[in-house]
């Protein structure tokens, strides 16, 4: 692969297709969870409907079904229809992956009101794939959270690439996006979002690159390919700048890049976290995106717009506080970030640490609110499936998302916690929606006042009794 430079530390340049765009606005309601982490990327519901506090295996728990196989990948919610992907045939067990010619990937689409299934696509697998094991068995082959315009979804599996669906299952098209492996043995993890009339792709481990293809026909319309993408796993967000430039940005290894959605052209970078793996998604308001890293990294916020390199000019602040896998959660003016079983809550105008909190685990309430460092990166403690129950390794997965005033959060073991998005720490809840051992990696979905949450055995949906 031929590159050039950007930035510091070996970021590459375009090798585009250039498209010229009409944006169209998306179909998908308000209350719609139509993408990972909810409406672009913000993990925070609008609905008016109140989310429940306190659930249980025989409280608050509307409904759950057994998936097919497992999956790490986030389940969306469009109308009535919840959809998650998840795989089988190989790789289900640790101990005995199997034959990868068994290897099959599922789309599926459930009832929200009873959790029936509406229906199943099985979509057979490109090989040769990356072997279970190691650290790519920590999330395996269904990682990707798909993305619906309301028309159509779009579930990217990595080298068997990105599928086109309508609402109903049918297959419209697919595409192939690239057949390369992580050099870590991480395997891939970012998910596709739409901007207009495209379906971006972060395909970072299969091509180093992010790819735009036309909805409708899967055409490709730029590629943008760089081996700075190289130990990126987190999905872009679109950054709105003024009432015409949008900025497609997500954080690579020690910088943060922004694009020209519509053409794939780099706008702006600047120097970021030191870490040599990006595992989360950046998140923004107000022009200004922020993000934070751990694996020696640190957190950042830096202004939207301009070009070329910005960090002398775009840079808010910068700290040390670090979080690990998780994407951070910015609501009223403040970041909550969630990392070995830690709640650092900063000031967003000033990157100032205004409180910290030890979530509380099965063997104890929660902790005062003290400073308590971050420990940790990916491997370090881990389980993987099939750990005890308050213990399914020593890193989580998921994101933290918020409804009104309160964050919810799910450790990888099961153990679901509510919190107060408030001046202090304050756990309302911890819950568990089984006793059963299952790997909840995912990040949950919320809509109309339901939470949709998937591990690695099945989907549950925990609302108000009566809702």
């Amino acid at each position: 692969m031929s590159v050039g430079s950007w930035g510091r530390r070996g970021s590459g340049r375009v090798m585009a297709a250039i498209g010229v765009l009409t944006l169209i606005g998306s179909p998908a309601a308000a209350e719609d969870w139509a993408r990972f982490r909810g409406p672009n990327g913000t993990g925070i519901s609008t609905d008016a409907e109140p989310t429940p506090v306190e659930w249980s295996p025989t409280k608050n728990l509307k409904w759950k079904v057994r998936l097919p196989g497992p999956g790490s990948s986030s389940p969306i919610v469009v109308g009535d229809r919840v959809i998650v992907t998840c795989w089988s045939g190989y790789g289900v067990d640790r101990n005995d992956p199997g034959d990868q010619a068994n290897l099959v990937r599922h789309l599926l689409c459930y009832d929200r009101n009873d959790g029936s299934l509406i229906w199943e696509r099985k979509i057979d697998s490109v090989l040769p794939e990356d072997q279970y094991g190691g650290m790519f068995a920590e999330h395996g082959y269904a990682s990707h959270t798909p993305v619906s315009d309301g028309q159509r979804i779009f579930a990217f599996f990595g080298k068997t690439g990105l599928h086109a669906f309508d609402m109903d299952g049918n297959p419209l098209w697919s595409k192939t996006l690239g057949s390369e492996s992580d050099p870590r043995g991480w395997g891939s993890a970012s998910s596709p979002i739409l901007y207009g009339k495209l379906v971006i792709v972060p395909a970072i481990a299969e091509s180093e690159a992010l790819v735009a293809l036309d909805q409708e026909t899967g055409n490709e319309v730029w590629r943008q390919e760089a081996q700075g993408f190289g130990g990126t796993w987190g999905t872009p967000i679109l950054v709105p700048v003024d009432g015409e430039r949008t900025d497609l940005v997500m954080g690579v290894p020690y910088e943060i890049w922004a694009f020209n959605p519509e053409t794939g052209k780099l706008r702006w970078f600047c120097t970021a976290m030191d870490t040599n793996s990006y595992c989360s998604s950046v998140v923004a308001q107000d022009s200004v995106v922020y993000g934070i890293e751990g694996r020696g990294g640190g957190s950042i916020a830096v202004k939207a717009g301009g070009s070329g390199d910005v960090t002398s000019s775009n840079v808010v602040w910068s700290g040390q506080d670090s979080s690990r896998i998780g994407t951070p959660l910015l609501s009223g003016g403040k970041l909550f970030a969630i990392s070995g079983g830690v709640m650092t809550c900063i000031d967003a105008a000033s990157g100032k640490r205004l409180f910290q909190g030890r979530l509380s685990s099965p063997r104890g309430n929660a902790a005062e609110a003290t400073p308590q460092p971050q420990q940790g990166g990916p491997g370090q403690g881990r389980g993987g499936r099939g750990g005890g129950r308050g213990g399914m390794g020593g890193q989580d997965y998921s994101s933290p998302v918020a409804a009104g005033d309160r964050l919810y959060y799910v450790s990888r073991s099961g153990e679901m916690y509510v919190l107060k998005m408030g001046e202090m720490f304050e756990e309302l809840a911890r819950n568990r929606v089984t006793d059963e051992v299952e790997d909840f990696s995912a990040t949950p979905a919320i809509s109309r006042g339901a939470l949709f949450i998937r591990s690695s055995a099945h989907l549950y949906c925990v609302a108000e009794a009566g809702s």
